[in-house]
């Protein structure tokens, strides 16, 4: 009886170390993707401030700024 009881508690523990481990992977994952979309966010938006500068600084040298 004991053997059974130890057996069904290894199991139990086995199923909630491995059901814990998946559920990590998974938050880990969506956060790297998270992480991966404000990157490309932030570095779209950091190429259109670039563009807009230079564009601005291509209008000082031609003479053509609206300011």
């Amino acid at each position: 009886m004991k053997r059974l009881y130890y057996s069904v508690m290894a199991l139990a523990i086995l199923g909630a170390v491995s059901s814990c481990r998946e559920t990590t992977q998974e938050k880990t994952e969506e956060a790297v993707e998270a992480i991966g979309e404000d990157v490309e966010q932030a570095a779209e938006e950091a190429g259109d401030a670039i563009q807009e500068g230079a564009d601005e600084l291509n209008d000082e040298i031609q003479g053509n700024d609206d300011h």
